[in-house]
């Protein structure tokens, strides 16, 4: 992840931390022209052409032979072996971009799936244990980190989980129960970058630390039927807009 950071932070996190909404935006226009632009150069447009008007000849053909099932099967068999040529040769580009567009929703996984804890944000700190841990279980801060309304340690429970604040930066939370102890990291502070929500270990009694991030919602209050569209969600809106439209603008097929 951290080679990711620096590949595309400099370029991209900028438009995210301004507005996620149009850092979004900005982004699928990027992927579906570079997506847009390798499909227009790794196919062969005359023969997509030709594909595209024999696919249409056959619907047309198909429409006017409704009274006529048999010969309607031949020609939608004739009809599926054209798609599947068209498919053949759309694949190519796919295979191409597949890969660098994986990398980069790795990252936007990583900058837009929660909101970044704020400088003087109280946020949980969750730790789960393994079935038979006993005793009690122990938060230690890091320097200049403190709880909120809350105590140290707490009865070990299948879930025990902590109010605290941290400094802003990097910052590593202990959980300690008798015979193990499991640490946190956590970063705070305004841009869009958070540490894994979620800590997994093993051979411990402590499974599992989580973080109490809030979701990231780029649409702010804006919801549809208690929906609120996530990251995701808008650029696939967005991508699918975009790929129409520039495929239209640069007449492909």
């Amino acid at each position: 992840m951290a080679f990711l950071d620096s590949v595309f932070n400099p370029w991209l996190l900028p438009f995210l931390e301004w507005n996620s909404f149009i850092g979004i935006l900005v982004i699928s226009f990027v992927i579906s022209l570079l997506v847009t632009i390798v499909y227009k150069y790794a196919t062969n447009q005359v023969e997509m052409k030709r594909l595209k008007d024999k696919q249409k000849e056959f619907q047309d053909k198909m429409k006017s032979m409704r009274d006529n099932p048999s010969e309607m099967m031949k020609v939608q068999k004739e009809a599926m072996s054209t798609s599947f040529e068209y498919m053949k040769h759309s694949f190519k580009p796919t295979l191409i971009t597949m890969i660098p567009v994986l990398i980069i929703f790795t990252w936007m996984v990583g900058h837009l799936a929660y909101n970044p804890i704020m400088p003087g944000e109280a946020f949980s700190l969750t730790a789960s244990f393994k079935e038979g841990a006993v005793g009690n279980a122990t938060l230690l801060l890091p320097v200049g980190g403190e709880f909120v309304s809350d105590v140290a340690t707490k009865p070990v429970a299948p879930e025990v989980s902590w109010k605290v604040k941290a400094p802003e930066g990097t910052s590593e939370f202990s959980v300690e129960v008798p015979g193990s102890a499991q640490k946190k990291e956590v970063i705070v502070g305004s841009r869009l970058i958070v540490a894994d929500q979620i800590a997994l270990y093993q051979h411990s009694d402590i499974e599992k630390i989580s973080i109490g991030y809030e979701k990231l919602t780029p649409l702010g209050s804006f919801s549809m039927f208690g929906w609120y569209p996530g990251w995701l969600a808008l650029y696939i809106f967005f991508s699918l807009i975009f790929s129409i439209v520039l495929r239209k603008v640069m007449k492909l097929y």
